[in-house]
Order: structure tokens, then C-alpha cells, then sequence
């Protein structure tokens, strides 16, 4: 079982999943935030499955209050948090579903911390009778970037949580609509 984090990533390693065994994506993903950035990226591993014809499961439980209860919200220990939620369930999944292995497309990813997704991920396997497949698929990212373009399959700019679109985008002053109303922006330090 593979776990899938979006349609972009899972698009890169089709080929290698293939040749590995018999595979299901599974999409859970509690860290996702906001609602309609779940759901993209739910839809684009959907879109991804139905048009290569894989199995697919899908947790559509959006649960952002669950999330961040769960995760501790520095990093990287909120990073780890979430890696273990994942995979956890990934791994309770395919134990259940009479599968031998797992892995994730998070290892495609140029942002993730491989040796924590590695040892997390061994971890939750073996504790459920399973082997982790690591693999470092970081040299595929580009081909899932092109494969999804290709696919006109969602592509996301953060990683999930609220607290990686924050570090993504950065302070909402550089991003804010300056008309002729102007209006002057004050900096928290500034305020009375």
C-alpha cells in the first residue's frame, strides 16, 4: 500500500510502484488545512487513480481540530507528529487490507525529512507486521511536476497544515491589494 499525499506526487512514482507489487493508493491526510485544499488534493489522487486505473482509498474525514490536538505546533516535532499520524494508519490499513508492505509518496517530496519518514515509517510497518519500502524518490519530483502539469492535475504550494502555508507565503503585508484607498499597514510591534 502506498500512502498518497497528493495526485503530483504519486503521479512521479507510478512506475516504480508498478514494478514493485500489486499496490493501492491510500489518501489520508488529517493535516491538510484548509477544507478546500483537502478536497483538491483528494480529488487529484482520485483523478490520478481513475485514469491509470488503481485502487484507491480515500479518508475524507476532515478533521482540522483532531490535527492540531494531535500535533505539536513547532517544528520539527509537529513534523514528526505528523509523519506518525499518517503512517500509522497507513500501516493499520494495509495490515488489514493482507498487505506486505507499505510506503509513502512523501518520499518523493524535496521538503520532507527522508530519514524521519524512514525511520517513522519502519516503525509503524513493523509494529504492524509489515515491511516499510524506502525508497529515495526525490530524483522522480521533476516527473510528477511535469505529469501533473501534463494531467492538469491540482499542484499545491505547501506542504498541508496551516502552519506550512504560513511559512510558504510568509507575512499576508506583502500580499494585501494597495488601491488608491491605500490605508496604512501597522506592524504588531508598532501597535499601541
Amino acid at each position: 500500500m502506498a500512502h498518497a499525499c497528493c495526485g503530483e506526487c504519486a503521479a512521479a512514482i507510478l512506475e516504480p510502484l508498478r514494478a514493485l507489487a500489486p499496490f493501492a493508493l491510500y489518501f489520508h491526510n488529517p493535516n491538510i488545512q484548509p477544507l478546500r485544499e483537502f478536497r483538491r488534493r483528494a480529488k487529484s489522487v482520485q483523478v490520478l487513480a481513475d485514469a491509470e486505473r488503481l485502487d484507491l482509498l480515500v479518508d475524507l474525514d476532515y478533521d482540522p481540530k483532531r490535527f492540531l490536538d494531535a500535533v505539536p505546533w513547532d517544528r520539527p516535532d509537529r513534523c514528526l507528529a505528523c509523519y506518525r499520524l499518517r503512517l500509522a494508519e497507513t500501516a493499520r490499513l494495509a495490515a488489514a487490507r493482507g498487505f506486505e508492505a507499505m510506503t509513502t509518496t512523501l518520499l518523493v517530496s524535496l521538503h520532507q525529512d527522508h530519514e524521519a519518514v524512514r525511520r517513522i515509517g519502519t516503525q509503524e510497518a513493523e509494529a504492524h507486521g509489515l515491511r516499510f519500502h524506502y525508497e529515495d524518490w526525490r530524483p522522480l519530483a521533476d516527473r510528477g511536476h511535469q505529469e501533473a502539469k501534463r494531467r492538469n492535475l491540482y499542484r499545491q504550494q505547501y506542504c498541508g497544515c496551516l502552519f506550512s502555508e504560513q511559512e510558504r507565503f510568509g507575512l499576508t503585508r506583502e500580499h494585501l491589494y494597495r488601491g488608491e484607498g491605500g490605508g496604512e499597514i501597522i506592524h504588531r510591534e508598532e501597535s499601541p
